[in-house]
C-alpha cells in the first residue's frame, strides 16, 4: 500500500535510556536511511532526553537504572484504574533508594503524563509516512504510551517497532496486544527497515508480507529468517544531529557534554551463533537475540568513525556500545585512537582474559571505564555459566586494573543459579577473601532471559519455565501478561529450589557488604593508596598491606623477591620451574604456599598469581552511587 502523506519518516526511542548520550540505534537508522533511500526525511525524536530534562537528570538516572520502576510510571499511564496496584509495586521495588523513597509515585506519574504528551501534541504526526519505535529492556510500557497516543492524533500512519524486545515470538506477541502497531521488526533493523519504507512511500513493488524479519498484521507469524548488514564498514556514520538540537533547545541551563555512542561489533564472538539458536554463549545470557553470528568493523573503519564524531559534535567522551569488545587487534585499534592526539574518556565492555599489555594501550588512549564479563569467583561456577574462563583469570584483571594509570573496574556476580550447589559457594567465599584489596563487584540475583541458552535448554539446570516473570503481573493487566513473551522470564526447580538456592547464597550477599564497606572505609580519605601495594628495591621488595587497624609490610629479598615479581602474571608451576632451576620443587612450593596463605598471592590448579600492585597515587577513587 502506497500512503499519499509527505515522504518523512519518524524515529523514537522514548524513556528509559541514558539520557546522556543520543541512541545509537537511531542513529545508525537514519544515516542508513538517508544514504540508502535519499527520497525520505528522516527526524528522530528522543523523547527520553526530554523527560529527563522534566524530571530532574539524578532523578531520571535513578529510575533508568532499574528496570522494574523503570516501566511503572508508563503502566499507570496506560491503566490508570490499576495504578493503586502499580504504586504497591514500585515502592517495594524502590525500598532502600533514598532518591527515589522520597518521590510521591502518583505526583511523579502527573510529570511523566505532562512532558509526554506536550512532545506527543507539538509534533505533526500526520504529515509522517512512517513511525517507528526502538524498544529495549525497560521502554516497553513507555513505548506502548507512546504509540497510543501518536495513533490516536494520526490513525491512518503506520507503526513499526523493533529492537531488543521485540526479537522472535515477543515481537509477535506485541503484534496481538497492541493494536496500534502495524509492523514488528524482529532482527537487524537496518535492511527491513528500508524495504518497508520504500514499499510504504514509492511504487518500487515491495512485496511486504515478504521482507526477511519483518512481521505484520498480514503476516504476524516470526519467521527465523533474517536479512543483515554483511559488512559494518558499509554502515555510514551514525547521524546524531537531531539529538543535539533537542538538547541545545533545553536552554543553557540543562545542556550537558553527552558521550558519544559508537559500535565497533554485532552479536558476540563469544556466542558464535547463539541468537540464531546456535549453543554458544554464556549459559544465562540473551543479549544477542536480534543479530545472526558476529561480525566486527575493520580497525581504519573505527578509528574514522570516531574522528569524525570528535570532530563534528566537538565532544571527547566515547562509549563503545558493543556487548563485547572483539578479541583481536584491540592494541592496533586503541594505538591508532592513541595517535588520534585527543584527551577521550571511554568506555567498554571486556572479556576477563583481556592482557594487562592490552589494558595499558586502551588506559593509554583514554579508556576510563570498562565492564568486564566475571559473573563468578568460582571456576565450577564458570563452567556452569559457559564462560570460558577461571576465577584466577578473573581476579588477575580486578588486579591489573588496581594499578595506577589503568582503566576502572566494574563487574557483577551473579548470585542464586539455578544449577549452582554449596562448593560453588564455598569457592566464591574463599576467594573473596583474595578480592578485599580491589574494587567490589556488585551481586545480582540471576534473571532468566528469554532465548537464553538456559532457556532454551532448562533440563541442563533442572528447571521448569513458568513463563513470563510474575512480576510482569504489578505492571500489566492479565489478558497482556498471558499473550506477550516478556523478556524476563521465570522458573522453578533447580539444584533445591529456588528458596534454597536464595539461603545458600545468602552468606555471599554479606561478604559482599563487608567487602564494600572495607574497601570505602580503606579510601575514605584524599587520594588513591591501593590496598596491597608493593615498592621495588632492586634487590628486594617491600610489600604493604593496609588494613583498618594497622599497616602489615613484608620485606622479600633476591631470588623471592625476583619469583614474586615473575608470578605478577599468572604462571603454572612448569613454567616457575623452568624460570628458576636452581631451586626444587619442594623449595619453591613451600614459598608460593606461604605467600598463599598470607593471601599475597592466589593459587589455582598449578598456576599462581602474585596479587600486590606497583605502588601508586595517580589512581582516583570512584566512590559508589547506586
Amino acid at each position: 500500500m502506497i500512503h499519499d502523506s509527505p515522504n518523512r519518516l519518524a524515529l523514537i526511542s522514548t524513556p528509559w535510556p541514558f539520557f546522556d548520550r543520543p541512541s545509537i540505534q537511531m542513529g545508525t537508522l537514519k544515516a542508513f536511511l538517508n544514504e540508502n533511500h535519499p527520497h525520505v526525511g528522516v527526524v528522530n525524536h528522543h523523547f527520553y532526553l526530554r523527560v529527563a530534562s522534566a524530571l530532574g537528570y539524578e532523578t531520571y538516572r535513578a529510575i533508568s537504572e532499574r528496570k522494574w520502576i523503570a516501566e511503572c510510571p508508563y503502566a499507570a499511564l496506560l491503566q490508570p484504574d490499576r495504578i493503586d496496584t502499580v504504586a504497591r509495586f514500585w515502592k517495594r521495588r524502590v525500598r532502600g533508594n533514598p532518591l527515589l523513597e522520597g518521590l510521591e509515585f502518583r505526583d511523579l506519574c502527573k510529570r511523566v503524563e505532562s512532558v509526554s504528551l506536550s512532545l506527543v501534541e507539538k509534533e505533526p504526526w500526520r504529515d509522517y509516512s512512517l513511525i517507528g519505535l526502538s524498544i529495549s529492556l525497560a521502554q516497553l510500557t513507555s513505548s506502548i504510551f507512546f504509540i497510543r497516543e501518536i495513533r490516536r492524533r494520526a490513525p491512518d500512519v503506520p507503526v513499526a517497532v523493533g529492537g531488543s524486545a521485540c526479537a522472535g515470538d515477543m515481537g509477535e506477541g506485541l503484534l496481538r496486544i497492541v493494536p496500534q502497531i502495524d509492523y514488528v521488526v524482529a532482527g537487524e533493523g537496518e535492511i527491513p527497515l528500508l524495504k518497508l519504507t520504500k514499499g510504504l512511500t514509492s511504487d518500487a513493488g515491495y512485496a511486504l508480507k515478504e521482507i526477511p524479519g519483518l512481521m505484520s498484521r498480514d503476516a504476524p507469524q516470526y519467521r527465523d529468517n533474517q536479512e543483515q548488514m554483511p559488512d559494518l564498514d558499509e554502515l555510514p556514520i551514525p547521524d546524531y544531529s537531531d539529538y543535539f538540537k533537542d538538547l541545545e533547545s533545553l536552554g543553557p541551563g540543562r545542556v550537558f557534554l553527552p558521550a558519544l555512542p559508537v559500535e565497533m561489533s554485532r552479536g558476540c564472538w563469544w556466542t558464535k551463533g547463539a541468537g540464531a539458536g546456535g549453543k554458544g554463549g554464556c549459559t544465562f545470557c540473551n543479549l544477542n537475540l536480534q543479530w545472526s553470528g558476529y561480525r566486527q568493523k575493520g580497525t581504519v573503519r573505527m578509528v574514522q568513525e570516531i574522528d569524525t564524531l570528535i570532530k563534528r559534535h566537538r565532544l571527547l567522551s566515547v562509549s563503545f556500545m558493543d556487548n563485547l569488545l572483539p578479541a583481536r587487534g584491540l592494541e592496533q585499534l586503541f594505538s591508532s585512537i592513541g595517535a588520534l592526539g585527543r584527551d577521550l574518556r571511554m568506555f567498554a565492555e571486556v572479556r576477563a582474559r583481556t592482557r594487562s599489555s592490552v589494558l595499558e594501550t586502551m588506559a593509554a588512549a583514554g579508556m576510563e571505564e570498562i565492564q568486564v564479563g566475571i559473573e563468578a569467583l568460582s571456576t565450577s561456577l564458570l563452567r556452569k555459566f559457559n564462560k570460558g574462563t577461571r576465577a584466577i583469570d578473573n581476579l588477575e584483571i580486578m588486579k591489573n586494573c588496581e594499578r595506577a594509570g589503568m582503566p576502572d573496574l566494574s563487574g557483577n556476580l551473579i548470585l542464586d543459579f539455578p544449577a549452582s550447589d554449596s562448593e560453588d559457594v564455598a569457592e566464591t567465599l574463599k576467594n573473596l577473601d583474595f578480592a578485599f584489596p580491589f574494587r567490589p563487584l556488585r551481586g545480582i540475583a540471576l534473571w532468566l532471559g528469554y532465548g537464553s541458552p538456559i532457556w532454551r535448554n532448562p533440563g541442563q539446570c533442572r528447571i521448569r519455565l513458568r513463563g513470563n516473570h510474575p512480576w510482569y503481573g504489578h505492571i500489566f493487566p492479565s489478558k497482556e501478561f498471558q499473550n506477550v513473551r516478556f523478556m524476563i522470564q521465570a522458573y522453578a526447580g533447580g539444584r533445591g529450589g529456588v528458596r534454597r538456592q536464595r539461603r545458600l547464597w545468602e552468606p555471599v550477599r554479606e561478604k559482599l557488604k563487608e567487602w564494600r564497606g572495607f574497601y570505602g572505609q580503606m579510601h575514605r580519605g584524599p587520594g588513591f593508596r591501593p590496598i596491597l601495594s608493593y615498592r621495588d628495591g632492586k634487590d628486594f621488595l617491600i610489600i604493604r598491606e593496609r588494613r583498618l587497624n594497622k599497616d602489615i609490610t613484608h620485606r622479600l629479598k633476591g631470588d623471592s623477591r625476583a619469583l614474586y615479581l615473575y608470578c605478577g602474571h599468572q604462571r603454572s608451576m612448569a613454567r616457575i620451574l623452568a624460570r628458576f632451576p636452581r631451586f626444587s620443587e619442594d623449595q619453591i612450593q613451600a614459598f608460593l604456599r606461604m605467600m598463599v596463605e598470607k593471601r599475597l598471592m592466589f593459587n589455582e590448579g598449578d598456576r599462581y598469581l602474585s596479587l600486590a600492585v606497583p605502588h601508586g597515587s595517580m589512581k582516583t577513587f570512584k566512590r559508589e552511587t547506586k
